[in-house]
């Protein structure tokens, strides 16, 4: 029988854990997102919060554990392809973008549907995409710059763009490792607000180093160390626990 905390829940970790070459990256890691939740990782170096976003997305296989999407499909059982096609949705640290395309059809090659490039661009959907296009590209702060080249924008433009393509895919749960890194004090601020705009009509993940990013989130923190919780909560209450004071923020 199903329980109540896994029906609740768009991803659920339960006691999971995997080894590396004798290394426990994950050790008995439990992790519960609700529906429209946004949740921020943090946690020091080598703390698992890359090798949780594999286990997520297929990319790792657990040792044990259980791992859920939409409270009834077990991700363990599916690989890289099947899970991207649920909608979950990854961003990794460094922006990929089509540099040689323009903003716009970076979002119209990204569109859910067919993955012909060849089709995206010249097909039906090229007719019916626009007012989508459009709407995606106010969200991440690119509409002036539609007709520019991908390679022509800022690091924190591309870093737009990129959660842009993933919004085009329609995920039900983002995945955003790091989306600040390398960006300037007024661009990180604009990111906060654009992800709690997402996070309106999605559920989303976002794994982060910059302390004042996450307060500027204003969402629940989950501290990682060691590949299992240390301490969840405000960033007031995580940024106050003795133990996170000693691994991870050192004062």
């Amino acid at each position: 029988m199903t329980s109540p905390t896994l029906t609740n829940t768009v991803l659920y970790l339960d006691g999971v854990s995997v080894t590396f070459d004798g290394f426990r990256a994950i050790n008995k890691l439990s992790l519960a997102i609700a529906p429209g939740e946004m949740r921020a990782i943090i946690g020091p170096n080598g703390a698992g919060k890359t090798t949780m976003m594999d286990i997520i997305t297929g990319k790792t296989r657990p040792d044990e554990g259980e791992v859920f999407f939409g409270g009834m499909i077990d991700l363990t059982m599916l690989d890289e392809a099947e899970i991207a096609a649920l909608g979950i949705g990854r961003k990794f640290q460094k922006p990929t973008v089509f540099e040689s395309h323009t903003v716009a059809d970076n979002i119209r090659l990204a569109l859910a549907g067919a993955r012909s490039p060849f089709s995206a661009l010249f097909g039906a959907r090229n007719r019916i995409a626009e007012e989508r296009i459009d709407t995606i590209l106010s969200t991440v702060r690119l509409t002036e710059h539609r007709g520019r080249l991908a390679a022509d924008l800022s690091h924190g433009q591309k870093q737009w763009l990129e959660i842009g393509m993933l919004l085009a895919q329609d995920p039900k749960l983002l995945l955003v490792d790091e989306p600040v890194a390398g960006m300037t004090d007024a661009e990180t601020a604009e990111t906060a607000h654009l992800l709690k705009e997402i996070a309106r009509e999605h559920s989303v993940v976002v794994v982060e180093h910059d302390m004042a990013f996450v307060r500027d989130l204003g969402c629940k923190v989950t501290v990682l160390h060691e590949g299992s919780v240390l301490a969840e909560g405000s960033i007031d209450a995580v940024s106050a626990n003795e133990r996170v004071i000693e691994v991870y923020l050192g004062r």
